[in-house]
């Protein structure tokens, strides 16, 4: 038996194996937008940073905001509150721009502020309810509840990868096969 076999089948004291146990929790980096509270995962991440205003581009959706220069890149910033049709959006020192790394692309996406990074595993994320075809829904990967000082914060798990690459966002051009 190899090296690599004798590790797969270690098994922890609760008998599950290791390799098992390191794949079942995910991370999510956890941020509000208004008064609700999202995830995405953290492996999607690649900084964040405080806000800081954009160079606005001529006809570009009310939700992109512009463009800034990271360290000679030319990043794309978007502000979900606006994408998302939230009532009112304000810039604070609580805002936040937290960079992703999407398909090769480097893009910002504005929010109110970030709160922490949160490890699921599946049992925790419940599927998304399905709404009639006027909520979109084909971003969301599920809801989990976190028990946090006696009370329940409710996450909604977003698939930041299929949103960012969605025909009406327009900003990460699907990879041929």
């Amino acid at each position: 038996m190899s090296t690599t076999e004798e590790l797969n089948v270690a098994q922890d004291a609760k008998g599950e194996t290791q390799g098992q146990v390191e794949s079942k929790v995910n991370e999510f980096l956890s941020f509000r937008l208004g008064r609700e509270e999202y995830g995405i995962d953290i492996l999607s991440v690649q900084e964040i940073r405080g806000y800081e205003v954009p160079t606005r581009m001529a006809n570009a959706p009310a939700y992109i905001l512009g463009v800034v220069n990271l360290r000679g890149v030319i990043v794309p910033i978007l502000d979900m509150r606006i994408k998302f049709g939230m009532d009112t959006v304000e810039y604070t020192s609580q805002t936040v721009t937290i960079v992703l790394n999407i398909a090769s692309r480097v893009v910002g996406m504005v929010v109110d502020s970030v709160s922490d990074v949160i490890a699921l595993s599946p049992q925790s994320i419940k599927p998304a309810p399905q709404f009639s075809s006027a909520v979109a829904t084909e971003h969301i990967i599920g809801i989990a509840t976190l028990e946090q000082e006696q009370r329940q914060r409710m996450l909604v798990l977003m698939d930041i990868e299929k949103l960012m690459g969605s025909a009406d966002m327009g900003l990460i051009v699907p990879q041929a096969d």
